[in-house]
């Protein structure tokens, strides 16, 4: 999926943005309201990740509950796992891909997106799964030994 290479530019250049941007806003709004801001979104993403978690296990269990597998609502929860994870991490550039997790159209998008580039492969959304075998057959039947008759 990702490199070696890819992982340490990844690693390298968003704290080099983050820096970057943490400059420029407290150049313009200063240094303690920029802080302040940094908290204001930790906590604002917390509690927005809290409704979220909920409402997505409503909607995995509500799933279950039909009888569906429920792919797209996991694939929901580690979005916002991960969203959830880049709030708490102070910056804005994070903050700003972490508020697209918890957004739910958003997030939804991404999700789609994701499996039409064929990053993510989801087979078998949707379907009841009473009466459905997707492992070997079941073949039934009787049998009897007869005697060998080499003895």
């Amino acid at each position: 999926m990702f490199s070696f290479r890819s992982l340490l530019a990844l690693f390298l250049i968003v704290p080099i943005i983050e820096i970057y941007l943490l400059i420029q806003v407290g150049g313009v709004i200063g240094a303690v309201p920029t802080v302040f801001l940094v908290v204001f979104t930790a906590v604002l993403g917390a509690l927005l990740l809290r409704q979220q978690g909920f409402a997505t296990l409503g909607r995995v269990q509500a799933s279950m509950a039909r009888g569906e597998l429920p792919a797209l609502q996991l694939l929901e929860g580690v979005l916002l796992l991960f969203g959830g994870a880049l709030l708490l991490t102070p910056g804005f550039f994070t903050d700003a891909i972490g508020f697209v997790c918890l957004i739910p159209p958003l997030r939804q998008g991404l999700i789609a997106w994701f499996i039409r580039r064929g990053v993510l492969n989801v087979s078998g959304v949707g379907e009841a799964s009473h009466g459905q075998h997707h492992g070997p057959r079941t073949i039934e039947g009787e049998y009897s030994r007869e005697k060998d008759e080499r003895n």
